[in-house]
């Protein structure tokens, strides 16, 4: 599963036809067009007439994954970029702009060059980060501050929003059903000339989100740790808001080049739903996203994560609360298990009645809180199936680790209830009513089901294999899954505020 169930009966209320009989699915397919443009570009069209207004999700094949050391970072760099704009949004001058910007970047590179050299002259650097500094004043003289969100509010836009991952980068908002043609304008002009203006003014500002989610955040500090250390091989160890060093070191060229490489039409999928009609919108797309060169879809990752053979064990002394985390490898999203680990997951930590809340937070009370979930760092890829705990006070680490585990070895050992496992199915239909109630909850399941699976259809054939999970899958499943050489731990320890210098360790066993 994709974040959500994916749930056929209650798609049918959503889009207010019937019972969910076969009939019902052929008058779902009858809403719902694929358009595949000359250049690659795929369009999801559902039709879905219960308001003026429609709402669309740009799936790009691109994240943190593509990344290699030096430039990691990059995929979410790019997405600060589309909202920069283009030769003609954005800017009082776009051909000085340009010149100007060029110099920028002359101007950058030398003053990158001298100071990656092995023995870098200060006075020498000075000069050409003053020398670099001027140039970048000049250029912010021809930018018009965030005009491209600036017009689709002018124009009853609204969510105006961007996501990157380690899997995707996904961009989406929502506009009045007249205003199609501006969306067509505007999401294929910022993909055919997006314009890198301010690249290094927002390099910064996504330095100072590291320095908030990650360096001055106990959590982010050991769930990056705790990524670093599960992942050997495999570029899912690489945060996807990049390293530090790396942001302090990428560059508008990198960018570009980056771009050019990932963001074609063959990589990137666009779902559109609420009140179009195919017919009328599909002339629109070819005249707009038409536009953009085609060319192959980047090659797929190389690298293989290898098996785990050893327990692996990270340790952060840091002032604050106590945090335990485990996980183990799990298959990708496409694997036939998936809905099994969904299942997991609920019978572990859904709600109260879930056996991690009634052991860890209601009983023994070592926990504030405890939850199990996949998908994690991505799900494209084989990835990891992690649980977590807060304890509580005076509670330890080894209290809430050795509770979990006992969880995880009834899962193992014995079969859960049959209260448990319709509980998950009923639970897993009533979710969509609550994630896809509108059109961007829809747009969004879509292009990432089309983009993923090929066919936006998976999101019902879901519902069969949830009706197929039995007592004996999970049981099975908890035994492949739930071994000591596939487990990576990472806690925090609290120590000390006297101490001022924060420690990690890791061990492998």
């Amino acid at each position: 599963m994709i974040r959500i169930s994916p749930i056929f009966c209650l798609f049918m209320g959503l889009l207010g036809l019937s019972n969910a009989t076969a009939q019902d699915l052929a008058a779902f397919e009858a809403k719902t067009t694929v358009h595949k443009l000359k250049n690659g570009w795929t369009f999801v069209i559902l039709e879905r007439d219960v308001a003026p207004v429609f709402s669309f999700s740009t799936y790009v094949d691109v994240g943190s994954v593509q990344e290699v050391p030096g430039i990691t970072g990059l995929a979410h760099m790019f997405e600060h970029m589309a909202f920069k704009g283009t030769p003609n949004i954005g800017t009082k001058d776009y051909e000085a702009e340009k010149k100007a910007l060029e110099q920028v970047e002359a101007a950058y590179q030398a003053y990158q060059k001298e100071r990656l050299s092995s023995d870098p002259d200060p006075k020498r650097l000075e000069e050409l980060l003053t020398a670099f500094q001027q140039k970048q004043e000049e250029a912010a003289r021809f930018v018009i501050s965030n005009e491209f969100g600036d017009i689709i509010d002018r124009e009853g836009g609204v969510g105006l929003n961007a996501g990157t991952g380690a899997d995707s980068t996904v961009y989406f908002y929502s506009l009045p059903a007249n205003k199609f043609e501006l969306f067509a304008y505007l999401e294929s002009e910022r993909f055919l000339h997006p314009v890198f203006r301010e690249f290094y003014k927002e390099r910064e500002v996504v330095q100072e989100e590291r320095r908030m989610r990650t360096e001055s955040n106990p959590i982010g500090r050991i769930v990056e740790l705790f990524i670093g250390a599960a992942f050997q091989a495999h570029p899912y160890r690489y945060p996807t808001i990049g390293y530090m060093s790396d942001l302090q070191a990428i560059t508008r060229t990198d960018a570009e080049a980056f771009f050019k490489t990932y963001y074609v039409p063959s990589n990137m999928v666009t779902a559109v739903v609420g009140a179009v009609k195919s017919e009328k919108v599909i002339p629109i797309l070819e005249k707009y996203f038409g536009r953009i060169p085609g060319g192959p879809k980047p090659p797929e990752l190389r690298t293989l994560e290898p098996p785990q053979i050893a327990e692996k064990i990270v340790i952060l002394k840091d002032p604050a609360q106590p945090f335990y985390i485990e996980g183990y490898h799990k298959p990708s999203v496409k694997h036939p298990d998936e809905v099994v680990y969904d299942a997991i997951d609920d019978i572990l930590s859904r709600g109260r009645t879930s056996r991690l809340y009634r052991s860890l937070v209601r009983d023994k009370k070592i926990a504030v809180s405890t939850a199990s979930f996949s998908g994690f760092p991505g799900v494209k890829y084989p990835h990891l199936w992690a649980v977590y705990a807060f304890p509580s006070r005076d509670a330890t680490n080894e209290q809430v680790r050795d509770a979990i585990r006992g969880e995880i070895d009834r899962l193992k050992n014995e079969e859960v209830s049959d209260e448990e496992l319709e509980r998950f199915k009923t639970r897993a239909r009533a979710s969509l009513i609550r994630s896809l109630d509108d059109n961007q909850g829809l747009a969004n399941q879509l292009s990432t089901y089309q983009a993923i699976f090929g066919d936006w259809r998976e999101l019902f054939r879901y519902l069969d294999r949830i009706e197929k999970v039995t007592k004996a899958d999970i049981r099975r499943v908890a035994n492949e899954t739930f071994r000591e050489s596939n487990r990576t731990v990472a806690m925090i320890v609290t120590e000390a505020p006297s101490n001022t210098t924060t420690t990690g360790s890791t061990a492998s066993r």
